[in-house]
C-alpha cells in the first residue's frame, strides 16, 4: 500500500503532504505517516521549518469513518499532535478546502496556520455525540476568545477563513498559491524563531463560575437532551482551568466514554444514515435531465420557498400563477425570501441579484414550456392538482419532468391526468422549502428511470437528503405523523391536555409539540384529509372528533389567531392553553365515557412512539420505504425527532 504521507525538502523547508483521498481522514495509516515525518525531520539537520499540507480538494476533513466505532489503534492522534509541537522547527499547517474534527486539531498543533481564503474550520465532534479528543478544548481557547471557543465546540459549526483570521484562529490568508505563501511563512519562522507551543501559551481568559453556569443553562436548553454540547463546555472549562497536561488527559477520558455512550451510537448511525439513503436500481448509468430551466405552479407559501431553494441552487426558475395579482404576491415572496438570506450573510449582494435575475412570475402556463422539470405546489385537492397537470401535459415538452408537492395525495391517480404518467413523479418538500433539508420522492407506478433519476438530480443539487417513497396515503412522514397523531388525540380523550402532550414531546427532545407543530402548519389541510377519508373510514375505527371540532370553530392554527392554543397577539409563536379547547376535550371524554386520569411524560411518550414504531413497521413491511434508516432520516429531518435518539426504527432496535 502507497504510504498516505510524503516529505520533500528544499531550501531548508520540508513539505509534508497527506494524500489519502478522499477526504484526507485521519486513518491509522496517515497517524502513522505523520509521526515518521516528524522522526525523519528531527533527524535532518538541514531542515529549518516544516509545511504541513494536503493533497486533493482539501485539508484534513476529520477521523476516519471506517473507524468509527472501533477502539483506536497507536499511535493516537493526541501523541501524534504532541510530537508535532514538540519538534524542534516550527510547522505551518497549510489550510485549504475544510480542517474538521482532528484536522483542525491537527492544525492547531502546527506552530503557525496559514489558510485560503476559501477554507473552513471547524470542530463538529458534538455532532457525533463525542467532545474533541485530540487537544481542541485545550489549544482552541489559547488562540481564540473564550465566546468563539465555546461557539465553535458546543455548536459544532464552522467558520470560514476570513472569521478564522480574524479571531486568531489563523495567522495568514493566503495571497494567492496557498503552498508558496506557506513556505514563505515557514522561511521567515526559520529565521524568526519557533513560535511558542499553542499548549504552552496562556488562555485568552478565565473567567469565574457565574460565566460556565450562565452558559450552561443556555447550552443545555438548545440541546434539548443531547449531552455532548453541554460536555463539549466542560471540556473547555477544563481546559482553561486545569493544569495542561490534567486538561489533556480530561478531554481524552471525556472523548472515550462518550465514544461509547447511546447517544454517540444513535449518532453515528445517523450519520451513515442520512449519506445512505436509498435509491433504485433501475436509475443506476441513467443520466437525469439538465436542470437548466425549472418552473413552478403556483407561489404560495410552499411554492415560493421552491422557487428560491432552485434559485439558490443556480437554476433557473419560471413560476406560473392563476392571474396577475397572484403572480406579483408571489414575485414578493420569493424576493423577500432572497433578501432575508441576504439579511442573514447567506448571500453577497451580488449573489442575491443574480439569484434575483433568474426569476420570473407570470399569470399563464407559456413560460414553462421549455424547461426541464416542474414542480406543481398548489392547493391539496385532487380535482385542482388534476387540472393543472392536464394543462402542463399540454405545455410542456413531452420529455420533461412533471413534479406534485403533494402532501398526501395518490400520486399515481395525478399522474393519470396526463397523457405520459411516466414522466409524473412525487416531490414532497418540507416548509420553509429553502431550508428544510429533506425531500420525499415519491415513485408512482408508471414513473420511468430518466424521471426518477431527475429527481435524485434535483435533490443533489439542492443540497437535500432524498428519501424514495411509494405511494401510499400521507407516504412515509406524514402516514407516520398521522398514527402519532391520532394516539395523541386519544391521551387527550382519556385525561392529558395539549400543553402536556406537548411537554413531554419537548421532554424527549422534539423541539415543539404535536400540537403546536399542527398550529403552525394550519390545521385545515389535515382537516380536508380527514374530510376526503370520511365515507371509506371502516365504521368500527377509533376516531376522535376533537380536532374537527376545532376546526369548525374557524381556528387553524396560528394563521387565524387560534387553534389548539391561543395565540393572542399578532405574529404571536408561542401559543397559550386555551380554556375553550379544554371544554371541547372535557366534553368529548364525558361523551365517550372515559373517566380522565393523569398521565406521566413516560406514558405520553411511550404511547406515542409505540403508535410510531407499529406505523413504521407497517411502512416498511407494504414496501413504501425501503430501508428502517429511511425511515428514521424521515422522521429526524421532517418531524423534529431528535437526532440523538436515531429515529424510531433505531429507538426500537431494527435495523438495515
Amino acid at each position: 500500500m502507497t504510504n498516505p504521507v510524503s516529505v520533500t525538502v528544499e531550501d531548508g523547508i520540508a513539505l509534508v503532504t497527506i494524500d489519502n483521498p478522499p477526504v484526507n481522514a485521519l486513518s491509522l495509516a496517515v497517524r502513522q505517516g505523520i509521526m515518521d515525518a516528524v522522526t525523519r525531520i528531527e533527524g535532518d539537520a538541514s531542515v529549518g521549518a516544516a509545511v504541513l499540507a494536503c493533497a486533493g480538494r482539501t485539508f484534513v476533513a476529520g477521523a476516519d469513518i471506517r473507524e468509527f466505532g472501533k477502539p483506536p489503534v497507536e499511535p493516537h492522534l493526541p501523541d501524534v499532535l504532541a510530537a508535532i509541537e514538540a519538534s524542534r522547527v516550527p510547522w505551518v499547517a497549510a489550510v485549504h478546502g475544510t480542517a474538521l474534527g482532528g484536522g483542525l486539531e491537527l492544525a492547531l498543533a502546527c506552530h503557525a496556520r496559514i489558510a485560503d481564503p476559501a477554507a473552513k474550520l471547524g470542530l463538529p465532534e458534538v455532532t457525533l455525540g463525542l467532545v474533541p479528543g485530540a487537544g481542541g478544548t485545550v489549544r482552541l481557547p489559547r488562540l481564540v476568545a473564550l465566546d468563539d471557543a465555546i461557539d465553535m465546540v458546543t455548536s459544532g459549526k464552522p467558520v470560514g477563513a476570513k472569521k478564522a483570521n480574524g479571531i486568531g484562529l489563523v495567522e495568514r490568508i493566503a495571497d494567492g498559491d496557498l503552498l508558496a505563501d506557506a513556505r514563505t511563512y515557514a522561511a521567515e519562522l526559520n529565521q524568526s524563531g519557533k513560535p511558542e507551543a499553542v499548549s504552552a501559551r496562556p488562555p485568552r481568559e478565565v473567567p469565574g463560575d457565574d460565566f460556565w453556569a450562565e452558559k450552561e443553562k443556555a447550552i443545555a436548553a438548545r440541546a434539548r437532551g443531547q449531552a455532548s454540547p453541554v460536555e463539549a463546555l466542560h471540556a473547555l472549562r477544563d481546559g482553561v482551568t486545569l493544569p495542561v497536561p490534567d486538561a489533556f488527559a480530561a478531554e481524552r477520558a471525556r472523548f472515550l466514554r462518550l465514544r461509547d455512550s447511546e447517544q454517540a451510537a444513535a449518532l453515528r448511525y445517523m450519520f451513515f444514515a442520512e449519506r445512505n439513503t436509498g435509491r433504485p436500481a433501475d436509475i443506476e448509468g441513467v443520466d437525469p435531465l439538465p436542470l437548466d430551466s425549472t418552473g413552478v405552479v403556483g407561489g404560495g407559501t410552499m411554492g415560493a420557498g421552491i422557487a428560491a431553494a432552485m434559485l439558490l441552487a443556480g437554476m433557473t426558475v419560471a413560476l406560473a400563477e392563476r392571474d396577475a395579482d397572484a403572480a406579483g404576491k408571489a414575485q414578493e415572496r420569493v424576493a423577500g425570501i432572497l433578501d432575508g438570506s441576504r439579511k442573514r450573510g447567506l448571500l453577497s449582494d451580488a449573489a442575491h441579484d443574480d439569484a434575483l435575475s433568474r426569476f420570473s412570475a407570470h399569470d399563464n402556463y407559456g413560460a414553462l414550456a421549455d424547461c426541464d422539470l416542474v414542480i406543481e405546489a398548489v392547493f391539496e385537492e385532487m380535482g385542482v392538482k388534476n387540472a393543472v397537470f392536464a394543462e402542463l401535459d399540454r405545455v410542456c415538452r413531452p420529455d420533461a419532468v412533471l413534479a406534485s408537492n403533494t402532501s398526501y395525495l395518490d400520486v399515481n391517480a395525478i399522474a393519470e391526468a396526463t397523457k405520459d404518467p411516466s414522466r409524473v413523479v412525487g416531490l414532497h418538500f418540507f416548509s420553509p422549502a429553502h431550508i428544510m433539508k429533506l425531500l420525499e420522492i415519491v415513485r408512482t407506478d408508471a414513473a420511468a428511470p430518466t424521471t426518477l433519476a431527475t429527481a435524485f438530480a434535483l435533490a443533489k443539487k439542492l443540497k437535500k437528503i432524498p428519501v424514495l417513497a411509494g405511494v401510499c396515503d400521507g407516504f412515509i412522514g406524514n402516514r407516520i405523523m398521522s398514527a402519532y397523531r391520532r394516539e395523541c388525540d386519544f391521551i387527550l380523550e382519556e385525561g392529558a391536555l395539549p400543553q402536556d402532550v406537548d411537554a413531554a414531546m419537548r421532554g424527549y427532545g422534539f423541539a415543539m409539540g404535536i400540537y403546536a407543530v399542527q398550529d403552525m402548519a394550519g390545521l385545515d389541510i389535515a382537516w380536508a384529509m380527514r374530510k376526503r377519508r370520511a365515507e371509506t373510514r371502516p365504521s368500527d375505527e377509533r376516531y376522535s372528533k376533537i380536532a374537527d371540532r376545532i376546526c369548525e370553530l374557524g381556528r387553524f392554527g396560528r394563521k387565524t389567531g387560534a387553534g389548539w392554543f391561543a395565540y393572542p397577539s399578532d405574529g404571536a409563536k408561542a401559543g397559550q392553553p386555551d380554556p375553550a379547547i379544554e371544554a371541547i376535550i372535557l366534553e368529548e371524554s364525558a361523551r365517550l365515557g372515559y373517566e380522565r386520569k393523569t398521565f406521566t411524560a413516560d406514558e405520553i411518550m411511550q404511547r406515542i412512539l409505540s403508535s410510531m414504531q407499529a406505523e413504521a413497521r407497517a411502512v416498511l413491511d407494504e414496501g413504501i420505504a425501503l430501508k428502517p434508516s429511511d425511515i428514521d432520516v424521515t422522521m429526524v429531518h421532517g418531524y423534529g425527532f431528535p437526532r440523538h435518539k436515531g429515529g424510531p426504527m433505531f429507538a426500537a432496535g431494527i435495523r438495515d
